[in-house]
């Protein structure tokens, strides 16, 4: 269930960082109490119920400090676990197992709490054809492994950076002179620079709906902070003439009055910058 921004080099990367950052000239405590030939096993139990993320980062930091370490995943990404569950188990060196400890729960722990997130929102929008989206509000350096979690969770990736996909916002259209004039400037960079990138037009009100649809070459219409009224009647007026996309505010009480409203997509910034880490605990067997 990897994205094809998941790749082993920057999973890789990103481990390399984390354990400079923790580890740096050493695992003092783990060095002054165990000693260096101790093996035993230890197992990842859970605190909370929600949807998992992050197992197949086990073996890739253990491994970093315990070739030989055994590590039994006992779910896989994406499944429900409940209070008391153990999902993994680790057999090998005392030291790695403490060294990499902290690590792989910070990083489960958020990925679930982001995937269970995710899969609630999801299930409340079920059935009206609206696709849950996340936004760029992530941890930097942590955006890889936070858009990840979304899409184990049954989410979908909005643009992964500023470089994969044009999004015009109201800062870009307001300074650039309005929605006509930065979407003819965009269509004309596009041009010069022979890129292919969908463009994306915020908008405010229905007049500005209007005129994104009519200034032509806009894929997709964000209908930012609008009632589901306003939502509606934008959306027929849009009338599939571009792919709509409601965005500003939305939260578990109103998602599913948006998602009735016929928007193609609803992005939510909280899905990232707002969890609540899942609880899960490591334990000496």
């Amino acid at each position: 269930m990897r994205p094809a921004y998941v790749t082993q080099e920057g999973l890789e990367d990103f481990i390399d960082r984390a354990f400079k950052e923790d580890l740096g000239d050493g695992d003092h405590s783990s060095l002054a109490s165990i000693s260096a030939d101790a093996v035993k096993s230890a197992y990842l139990i859970m605190k909370e119920d929600g949807v998992i993320a992050g197992m197949e980062l086990a073996p890739l930091i253990f491994s970093r400090l315990d070739r030989e370490m055994t590590i039994e995943r006992l779910v896989k990404d994406g499944d429900h676990v409940k209070t008391g569950d153990v999902i993994l188990r680790l057999h090998g060196k005392v030291r790695a197992i403490l060294g990499g400890e902290r690590l792989l729960l910070n990083c489960m722990q958020r990925m679930s709490g982001i995937a269970t997130k995710t899969a609630q929102l999801t299930e409340l929008i079920s059935g009206t054809g609206a696709k849950l989206l996340d936004t760029r509000k992530t941890t930097p350096n942590m955006r890889m492994l936070e858009k990840w979690a979304v899409v184990i969770g049954g989410g979908v990736n909005h643009r992964y950076g500023l470089y994969d996909m044009i999004m015009l916002k109201d800062n870009h259209n307001d300074f650039a002179g309005g929605i006509t004039a930065s979407v003819n400037a965009t269509k004309k960079y596009l041009s010069e620079t022979g890129r292919n990138l969908k463009i994306e037009v915020e908008t405010r009100n229905l007049e500005e709906v209007q005129e994104a649809l009519a200034v032509g070459g806009v894929d997709r219409i964000m209908l930012d902070n609008m009632s589901p009224k306003e939502m509606t009647a934008a959306v027929q007026h849009v009338a599939g003439r571009s792919e709509t996309e409601a965005s500003g505010g939305i939260t578990e009480k109103t998602i599913r009055s948006v998602a009735e409203t016929g928007v193609d997509y609803i992005s939510v910034g909280a899905l990232t910058h707002s969890i609540k880490s899942l609880d899960i605990s490591l334990k000496a067997e």
